[in-house]
């Protein structure tokens, strides 16, 4: 038996990876980013296959790292890990900043950026892992790195909230909601191949609370 909790326990970081493809410009949010080498500076990433972004950085072998902080609000997340770039503009409406590679980056709610030169890509079915020397690294607060964990238990909306700020469902409705992001679905039975539209994760990630 494998309990999806006990893999919550892992400690991760929580990033935004950009990268572009002409003038098309993309970003998504990932928990795995690491060092691999000190010299030359090496570091690993991996990105879910499904997502826009990997396809990107796949092509173009470029990306950044913008080094979230605890004060990141959830709609940056909601921003970069709840929709797809192949749909939006995510950078619309928000502020940006660009690296020496031309890359976009977040300057708010970030206490570094690393800009990186993919040198090796291995399918690990689900995710690519990504290996890429840094090209460019800067300090840009002193603010302390985001955690998953911090993120689950301090920025992420309680499903139970989301749900009662909702308008009451109809007699005979039942409601259910996304552990991951709180989404809410109103129906008497969740559908078994029913995908969040916010987060993409699928009905097994979803709890009854009414």
């Amino acid at each position: 038996m494998i309990e999806k909790e006990a893999m919550y326990k892992l400690t991760y970081g929580l990033f935004v990876v950009t990268t572009k493809d002409g003038e098309k410009h993309n970003g998504c949010i990932v928990n795995t980013v690491s060092m691999l080498t000190d010299d030359p500076k090496r570091i690993v990433l991996f990105v879910n296959k499904a997502n826009y972004t990997n396809e990107l950085v796949l092509k173009t072998k470029m990306f950044n790292v913008s080094v979230l902080t605890e004060s990141a609000p959830f709609e940056i997340f909601q921003r970069y890990g709840f929709s797809s770039g192949r749909d939006k503009d995510k950078f619309e409406g928000t502020r940006y900043e660009v690296s020496a590679n031309g890359l976009r980056y977040l300057p708010d709610h970030t206490n570094a950026v690393l800009s990186a030169k993919v040198v090796d890509a291995l399918d690990y079915g689900t995710h690519t892992l990504f290996v890429a020397e840094v090209t460019e690294a800067k300090t840009l607060s002193q603010e302390k790195s985001v955690t998953y964990e911090y993120y689950q238990n301090h920025i992420k909306p309680k499903p139970q909230a989301a749900a009662k700020a909702d308008a009451p469902t109809e007699k005979g409705k039942g409601k259910w909601v996304c552990k991951i992001c709180g989404y809410v679905y109103e129906g008497e039975e969740l559908p078994d191949d029913f995908i969040c539209p916010w987060c993409k994760h699928p009905a097994e990630d979803f709890e009854r609370v009414q």
